[in-house]
């Protein structure tokens, strides 16, 4: 039995797309792994942390917690067989776009786990899109045995209802990284910045189309921004090294096109997500097409447009009252431009207009760490 002085101790294993280097990953692990700190302090419960990993040395060493071999299955089992629990999540995990084997290894894990009679938690999911419907009866078997079933999104959760997964189960949540703090010590957001110095627009872009035309018409709008007033573009890869690809494609399509005073710069912020949210802070708006670059301007109240790819992004940006500014298929530059601008000349009235929204947002964040400490606590100090 644990008391005040000595904690009791929780070993969880957290399976997800970790050690790969995606910054939008990595930041939902590191949003994890701090909430279940946070909450474990709160409850009296001292987590301990195994992490799948692509790279377990890499993840290690990032985070400070054991990581294991993710598809060997050696590793696996012995990873869930010491453990007090399975967590699944958070980000797109159970979806077969990206391929047929996504879903199939998710649910295994989550399977093996409970066989292994371990609860299991899914955390902040985002479930689809699903093509293929042999794959529902993994995704329905693994979610209702599990302790607890949370979703980033409304759109989440009616998938999992239509294919027989009670909805009285399913928290509907946000994505874990609305939670995520600035790193310690880290000056508040805007302070570095000269007052006399033009606007910084973050641009956070990815490869979509193959004909690369959703990338052309982002330069044309940056350019048609930068000659409406003199800004500092700053593209920001989430993904490397395919974003800072398609950022530097673009930034080849803006040379010698930007108006009088505008300039253009690639950042190199590394792997660790806060320094990337560290980034986002700083900036007076941001352009963004990764779902977790939009997050991050949430989380920092940096005023954001939209370039949509995915209804995900849709989704995110609705949850907050916006639209996308545009899609992979379809970008005004004026219009852009216009919207940009209004932006950034009333940054203030942008945070006031959204601030309730994104309060909530963060509050929200840290349930399912809360629920899943307490299940943990209480299922086995029985």
């Amino acid at each position: 039995m644990g008391t005040s002085h000595h904690p009791q101790v929780r070993r969880i294993v957290i399976s997800g797309y970790y050690g790969f280097y995606n910054s939008g990953d990595e930041a939902v692990l590191k949003s994890i792994l701090l909430a279940l700190e946070e909450e474990g302090k709160a409850q009296g419960v001292q987590i301990q942390p195994i992490v799948l990993s692509g790279d377990p040395d890499w993840t290690s060493r990032m985070y400070g917690v054991d990581a294991v071999r993710r598809m060997h299955p050696g590793d696996l089992w012995k990873a869930l067989k010491g453990s007090d629990g399975l967590i699944s999540g958070g980000g797109s995990l159970l979806q077969d776009v990206t391929g047929a084997k996504t879903i199939p290894y998710y649910t295994g894990v989550m399977k093996l786990a409970q066989l292994l009679g371990k609860p299991t938690f899914a955390y902040s999911q985002g479930i689809g899109p699903v093509i293929r419907r042999w794959m529902d009866p993994m995704i329905r078997g693994v979610m209702k045995q599990s302790a607890y079933v949370s979703v980033r999104d409304e759109e989440s959760a009616a998938l999992l209802g239509r294919i027989g997964v009670p909805s009285d189960r399913i928290d509907v949540v946000p994505d874990p990284v609305m939670g995520l703090p600035l790193p310690a010590g880290s000056s508040a957001a805007g302070q570095a910045s000269d007052p006399t110095a033009a606007p910084l627009v973050g641009v956070s872009l990815r490869p979509w189309r193959s004909d690369g035309a959703d990338l052309e018409r982002a330069a044309d709008a940056l350019v048609a921004l930068s000659k409406r007033m003199p800004v500092r573009l700053r593209f920001l890869p989430f993904h490397t090294p395919s974003d800072t690809v398609a950022s530097e494609q673009v930034l080849e399509r803006l040379r010698g096109r930007l108006g009088d005073g505008s300039t253009a710069e690639l950042a190199a912020p590394g792997d660790d997500p806060q320094q990337m949210l560290l980034e986002v802070s700083r900036c007076d708006a941001l352009l963004g097409m990764r779902l977790h670059a939009l997050i991050y301007a949430a989380g920092q109240r940096v005023p954001m447009l939209g370039l949509s790819y995915d209804p995900k992004i849709d989704q995110f940006l609705g949850r907050l009252g916006i639209k996308a500014i545009g899609t992979t298929e379809q970008l005004d530059a004026e219009k852009f431009a216009e919207a940009a601008g209004l932006l950034l000349s009333d940054k203030e009235g942008w945070q006031a207009k959204h601030k309730l929204a994104i309060d909530l947002l963060k509050q929200q964040s840290q349930r399912p760490a809360q629920q899943i400490v307490h299940l943990l606590r209480h299922t086995l100090s029985r």
